[in-house]
């Protein structure tokens, strides 16, 4: 077909610029799973220790943050524990990976230009969904491949690793719809996270709440094929379905569309600026306000949801040492709630330091996409643009922990009718998270002022953190290792007394590297 001419060669095109960034995806996604199963081995040896476990983790408030535990062994414990990780991040290569090559090239003007050559209409499209098919064909098959030859059963490691790669490929394809939506690479990524987010939403609701929800969520697909406890491989179909549907769309939407443009109209401007405009803050304000908004709805929603979900923390535990000891080494700290609520914010920490890594690497975009050298050719100082853009990444963070917070503390404390003290006792552990989020938009600022070409490394740190908090301790990482992460200096809050000199520490290393990224930038050259 003439619209699919070129796509081999942007396939292989497609392959040579990620030939770095997918290996170490996939490597990390694949060696996840047989790291945590091999620890699991030592952790639990008999059936009495899987038996403790598993009391501990159908408690409704885990299965919310991890889903619901479908069997009793060494294999099903691991896709409970590894399960939510690995799906939120192989959704996130999937939606990055995708959007880099199609909405991506065509807001740089790449694309317009490979399109005068023999090039059909739906080849990149057709490129990247192969280059995510590839990358998450070959994720399955090493997941499978490894936990097999872990000593695990071979149909339960051929469940985890396919409903992993399903739910990759699905997201991906979603992330190919909303590259037909907007003109902008950064709102397309916004779009896919936001699919993202709404399916763990749903399938947490589900999980805790109508098991129907969980049945409308990807993420909830992959965690009911039910690998190691008698597997659902007619759950594959859904995902085949939805991945036809979504390449389909994304199809029919590309032939409704120019080349460069978005199905979304764009509102005109006015003829005339306002003076609320005059300045580069008001511009990085309005650059930045709907991506923020978007966040703000989403975090209220997630705070909302597993503050409600602490007020059942106790449920169904009994005075059992066993069971509080478990679930410390699960990550609690001080008590049962505390541990959970500590474990909740750390993760929200993690999740608005997305937001904070988008927001500062908008720097990068401004500079690729042309726009910064037009805007530095009128008053504007270089050191004012870089800093109106940072603040709003800085204030939006600050807002979106708060959100998160207040949202938690207002669903918890209408359950234990204590709203008025629960709201700022939440809201000050969620706020506690800020300087290690900040570390990240400073990192983000250092490389885009002294190596801009490897400002995408700040996604790479971010997933670090990820991997840190869920499976440092786990698999016995050295304490160096750990306090690379400037999540691992934050207090567990509730729980652990709270110290504000790491804080201090954190933020004192935040400020060094926005003020080493703004030296040089304001030496460098741009473009």
């Amino acid at each position: 077909m003439r619209t699919l001419a070129g796509t081999g060669h942007l396939l292989r095109l497609a392959l040579r610029i990620d030939r770095l960034r997918l290996p170490v995806w996939v490597a990390v996604l694949a060696l996840m799973p047989v790291g945590t199963a091999a620890q699991y081995q030592q952790l639990y040896p008999t059936d009495e220790s899987l038996r403790i476990v598993s009391g501990v983790v159908s408690n409704p408030s885990l299965v919310a943050l991890n889903g619901p535990l479908f069997g009793l062994s060494i294999g099903s414990l691991t896709a409970w524990k590894i399960g939510i990780t690995e799906l939120v991040l192989v959704a996130l290569m999937s939606v990055l990976t995708v959007v880099r090559h199609t909405r991506a090239e065509e807001e740089s003007g790449r694309a317009e230009l490979l399109g005068a050559t023999v090039v059909g209409r739906a080849a990149p499209v057709t490129a990247a969904l192969l280059t995510v098919a590839i990358a998450n064909a070959a994720i399955a098959l090493l997941v499978a491949a490894t936990l097999a030859g872990l000593g695990l059963p071979a149909a339960g490691a051929l469940a985890t690793g396919l409903a992993i790669g399903a739910a990759g490929l699905c997201f991906g394809a979603a992330a190919a719809v909303a590259a037909q939506f907007t003109r902008s690479a950064r709102a397309a990524t916004g779009i896919g996270l936001g699919v993202l987010g709404a399916a763990y939403l749903l399938r947490a609701l589900g999980d805790t709440g109508p098991v129907a929800l969980s049945w409308a969520s990807p993420v909830g697909w992959a965690l009911r094929m039910r690998p190691f406890a008698g597997e659902r491989w007619w759950v594959l179909a859904l995902f085949a379905l939805a991945t036809a549907a979504c390449v389909t769309a994304a199809y029919v939407l590309l032939g409704r569309r120019d080349l460069a443009a978005g199905l979304l109209p764009e509102r005109p401007g006015p003829a005339a600026a306002a003076p609320a405009l005059a300045g580069p803050f008001a511009l990085a304000w309005r650059l930045h306000r709907g991506i923020l908004l978007g966040w703000v709805v989403a975090m209220a929603l997630a705070g909302a949801v597993f503050g409600g979900a602490a007020s059942s923390i106790t449920d169904n535990l009994d005075a059992n040492q066993n069971l509080v000891d478990m679930l410390s080494r699960l990550g609690g700290t001080d008590g049962i709630l505390n541990g959970y609520l500590a474990a909740i914010f750390g993760i929200t920490g993690l999740t608005v330091a997305a937001y904070s890594v988008q927001a500062t690497l908008r720097l990068r975009a401004e500079e690729t996409g042309g726009r910064l050298e037009a805007l530095l050719a009128t008053r504007t100082g270089r050191s004012r643009w870089l800093l109106s853009h940072l603040l709003i990444a800085l204030l939006g963070t600050a807002l979106l922990l708060a959100v998160a917070g207040a949202a938690a503390g207002v669903a918890y404390g209408a359950q234990v009718h204590d709203v008025g003290g629960q709201v700022p006792r939440m809201l000050a552990d969620a706020l506690v998270q800020l300087p290690a989020a900040w570390v990240l938009a400073g990192l983000g600022t250092a490389l885009f002022g002294l190596a801009p070409r490897l400002t995408a490394l700040t996604w790479a740190a971010l997933v670090a953190c990820v991997m840190v908090l869920e499976l440092g301790a786990l698999l016995g990482l050295s304490q160096w290792v750990l306090d690379l992460s400037p999540f691992a200096h934050v207090p567990h809050l509730p729980g652990d007394p709270f110290t504000a000199t790491p804080l201090l520490w954190l933020l004192a290393v935040a400020a060094a590297l926005v003020a080493g990224g703004l030296a040089g930038f304001r030496r460098r050259d741009i473009g």
